[in-house]
């Protein structure tokens, strides 16, 4: 069965930055362009292939900030700054250095990777074997028997793999349950409060006994006086945070087998990586 590796652009462009934007190190090159989130992408990008070896690949990017989720809470996100002025020249060089290796690039006005991501994995599990490379954990929820969710940790090469079993035993629910977990507890990144007062072990809790947060709402009388009140305060919340927090899985984008078909042209890569002043980059290929 082919391996079809799906890569959370953004996820690995933004930790690439940071890891160096601390001690200044932008790597401008000779035409004054930073390089650092580039490098640092593909070196995460291709020891993952290294790692991994996918028959197949593509990478999924957000589009702009506003998304649907933004129409339903105008707060979503909106504790987020911009991007650091070294970063935006490099959105477009990043995939500029992913289209030079012949991946797909795909990305959907008005909606996250995470949807765009969530859509092709979907629709690509019946043929191939898919695995989604992140570091955003929101992904989770998308595991299933024929999708695994490829964690990053720190460092290069360092991966936190689940699959239905090692989420079940990581945290006792199953992955679609995941999104029941993130409308109790809320996300601070993304900035939607979800239950407040409720944190993980127990919105875990409540999701091991009842099942789902209409379980829990059934239930009511059953819980503490004190999440009752909390959980009776915010019903309204509760429900716009699972539907900010679940990954649509039925949005307008498709990559075929064929089109994320994983073979490139050793010399275009090479002169990418020369034009651009790239370095190391030859020792991952």
């Amino acid at each position: 069965m082919p391996s079809f590796l799906l890569v959370d652009g953004m996820a690995l462009l933004f930790r690439a930055f940071y890891a160096t934007a601390a001690t200044g190190q932008f790597m401008i090159n000779s035409k004054g362009m930073p390089t650092n989130a580039v490098q640092g992408f593909l070196k995460h990008m291709l020891t993952a292939v290294n790692y991994f070896s996918p028959t197949h690949m593509a990478v999924c990017w957000d589009m702009g900030s506003a998304t649907f989720r933004n129409e339903l809470f105008e707060g979503y996100k909106a504790n987020r700054s911009s991007a650091p002025i070294e970063m935006v020249p490099q959105f477009d060089l990043v995939k500029e250095a992913v289209e030079a290796f012949d991946i797909p690039n795909i990305g959907l006005s008005g909606f996250e990777a995470d949807d765009c991501i969530g859509t092709i994995a979907k629709a690509s599990s019946t043929a191939s074997s898919v695995s989604i490379l992140t570091g955003d954990q929101d992904m989770l929820q998308l595991i299933e028997n024929n999708i695994s969710v490829i964690l990053l940790k720190k460092g290069f090469g360092n991966y936190e793999v689940h699959n239905p079993d090692t989420f079940y035993e990581w945290k006792g629910i199953t992955p679609s349950q995941m999104i029941d977990l993130k409308a109790l507890m809320g996300d601070t990144a993304d900035n939607y409060p979800g239950v407040k007062g409720i944190g993980e072990k127990t919105a875990l809790k409540l999701l091991i006994q009842f099942g789902s947060i209409e379980g829990i709402l059934e239930n009511l009388d059953s819980l503490t006086k004190t999440q009752k009140a909390k959980i009776e305060s915010a019903v309204d919340m509760l429900h716009l945070s699972r539907q900010l927090a679940e990954i649509k899985c039925d949005v307008p984008v498709s990559c075929s087998l064929e089109e994320a078909a994983f073979q490139y042209d050793r010399e275009k890569v090479k002169y990418m990586a020369q034009n651009h002043e790239f370095k190391g980059l030859h020792r991952l290929l």
